[in-house]
């Protein structure tokens, strides 16, 4: 039993269970009924996602200092009660179940997936 990081949109691993779309805005141009389909998520997920002035702010970061500094907010976003419940859980259920959680981004290391992996393993995630 393992929880994956994956990149929405790619195609589906072997095993990986559940995908969870941990993404502020739906797929452009794709209808719901494809979301699952088209392997872009079961379960649309945007309470583990950046808000939205934070993922402008993202996607603006063109230093190491500005995507730190986005970094440091996204963490301060994810200890409220809401976020900091949902990844208490998923940690927890990644010992038990197959599922995956991602984003759209082609690069994790430019994107709020890879702080979502620091804080799952910050709480024991099994993360494969």
């Amino acid at each position: 039993m393992t929880l994956r990081i994956v990149r929405l949109g790619s195609p589906r691993l072997p095993g990986e269970g559940t995908r969870i779309g941990t993404v502020r805005r739906l797929p452009r141009g794709v209808r719901k009924e494809r979301y699952a389909a088209d392997d872009w998520f079961d379960v649309w997920y945007p309470e583990l996602s950046p808000s939205a002035g934070l993922v402008a702010r993202a996607q603006a970061a063109r230093t190491e200092g500005e995507w730190a500094a986005f970094a440091k907010a996204f963490r301060a976003e994810m200890k409220q009660p809401v976020a900091r419940h949902a990844l208490d859980l998923l940690a927890a259920l990644s010992h038990g179940a197959d599922f995956s959680i991602g984003c759209y981004c082609e690069d994790e290391e430019r994107c709020h997936r890879s702080i979502l992996r620091a804080l799952l393993q910050e709480r024991d995630a099994k993360i494969g």
